[in-house]
């Protein structure tokens, strides 16, 4: 039996060999083509570096063409490559087999209809998960396997150059963790000109060198580096290579909300554009946005939600605190390559370094807590939380989570659509402000959580700072 529990908010995730095998992973390709249609459709299949990814990504594409769909195999690549191969092409749909930035004995399936369009849960997976529950399988004639990795490669590789003018020779340290963007990125950085410098850059789906997911710890090692090196900046990406996660020319991450507004005051000279960003971004986002006169288009969190209003408002931008930075010139899709030679680009015809950039930025005092709280209540935790704001005389925003201005900072807490945590940013003028507001949200989410479980409302929920700037 397939389990409930691998259908998550934007894909299909679990654990190798426990929640996900081969027949799990022919059952999605048998649904994905009788949702796609069946014969004479055509969806692209890649596979990310984990070990179990070649034989999941082998019974997907035979479940697949079990339907009648062609397939486009474009082998091992970042998950980008797979939007753009869609998208680019005019195919019905595609998925690559991956867990992103999910610790190695993980793995999952991220599946697309047209345009690249992410099956999220209410955008298609949950039809997905019927088909695969009810066997109403398409059958007949078999698709065919087109090897196309090469082609299309070289037409991604160009398209990105095309779309790039780096002005000037940068210095950059880059570490793609041994994920798909290794011996990848860097060849296309060098074709625009950059001088790079690559560690981790070999594909290894056990991860030796540091987590899949590029944190502020997992990454001291590129921090350091970066501060005794002389590099213009530093970028390291996570393990399907749709995140870049950004550090200044002294060793500081540029998180991704800051990356976004640098991208849109440096780009965007006329008023009239459109960005997107989701409803945990700081309120600088909303400070720049004001300055240069363009419309804010406020999303739920998750590259699904974001795409689609990428596509329906053709927004020049789009972007995530987690540092997915969406571009209008990748048919609107979060490409960490394409995200690196942007920034190049824009550092190179600017008289400023990174960090004197992020400094000329709008501060405000800022944090971010993880809670760790198990799948089966996180969602019912965020509901009570919601109850208790409105017992407060609050008015909660609710388009994703719960999210409360006050008249000198504001927060927002959310439950995490792929992992068992909450999540929480804090938002104030000055640390006092802020470090009053933090207690506040500490000891609501931890009643809540407690009452979501039915314990003791003062036992002890686990929790940790992500980030204080």
């Amino acid at each position: 039996m397939i389990k409930e529990s691998i259908f998550r908010a934007y894909d299909i995730r679990g654990i190798y060999g426990i929640d996900i095998d081969e027949n799990v992973a022919k059952n999605v390709g048998k649904a994905l083509g009788t949702f796609l249609g069946g014969k004479g459709k055509n969806a692209a299949v890649g596979y990310d570096v984990r070990k179990s990814s070649p034989t999941l990504k082998k019974a997907l594409v035979e479940g697949l063409t079990s339907t009648g769909v062609n397939v486009w195999d474009i082998g091992l690549v970042p998950t980008p490559t797979v939007y753009f191969t869609i998208s680019h092409f005019g195919l019905d749909g595609g998925a690559i087999v991956s867990a992103s930035h999910n610790p190695p004995e993980w793995n999952g399936f991220k599946l697309c209809k047209e345009k690249a369009m992410l099956c999220g849960l209410g955008m298609g997976l949950e039809k997905i998960r019927e088909i695969i529950y009810t066997k109403a399988y398409i059958g007949g004639e078999a698709g065919n396997v087109l090897e196309k990795a090469d082609e299309v490669n070289e037409i991604y590789q160009k398209f990105l150059l095309k779309k790039t003018n780096i002005r000037r020779k940068l210095k950059v340290l880059v570490d793609p963790g041994n994920g798909s963007c290794s011996q990848y990125a860097d060849k296309i950085l060098e074709k625009a000109g950059l001088e790079v410098v690559a560690i981790n850059n070999f594909p290894d789906g056990s991860f030796p060198a540091r987590s899949p997911e590029p944190t502020d710890e997992s990454l001291k090692n590129v921090k350091e580096m970066v501060a005794e090196n002389g590099f213009d900046f530093a970028v390291a990406y996570d393990g399907d290579g749709d995140r870049a996660v950004f550090l200044d020319n002294i060793g500081r991450i540029v998180e991704g909300d800051k990356m976004l507004a640098l991208l849109i005051r440096h780009f965007i000279k006329e008023p009239g554009e459109k960005v997107v960003y989701e409803v945990s971004c700081s309120k600088l986002l909303d400070d720049v946005v004001k300055e240069k006169g363009i419309t804010p288009i406020i999303s739920k969190v998750g590259h699904s939600f974001i795409l689609e209003k990428m596509i329906l408002e053709k927004a020049i931008f789009g972007g995530e605190i987690a540092s997915h930075l969406y571009f209008r010139d990748v048919y609107g899709a979060d490409d960490a390559i394409y995200a690196t030679l942007k920034v190049a680009e824009m550092l190179s015809s600017s008289n400023e370094n990174l960090a004197e950039m992020v400094n000329h930025l709008p501060k405000y005092k800022t944090t971010r807590i993880v809670f760790s709280v198990p799948d089966e209540i996180k969602f019912s935790a965020i509901a009570k939380l919601n109850s208790k704001i409105i017992e407060k005389g609050f008015v909660p925003i609710t388009l994703d989570g719960v999210r409360v201005n006050l008249e000198k900072g504001w927060f927002i807490v959310r439950a995490s659509n792929t992992l068992p945590q909450i999540k929480a940013t804090i938002e104030a003028e000055d640390d006092k402000s802020l470090s009053k507001l933090e207690n506040e949200v500490i000891s609501l989410v931890s009643e809540s959580v407690n009452e979501a479980r039915k314990v003791d409302r003062k036992a002890k929920v686990e929790f940790k700072r992500v980030s204080i700037t």
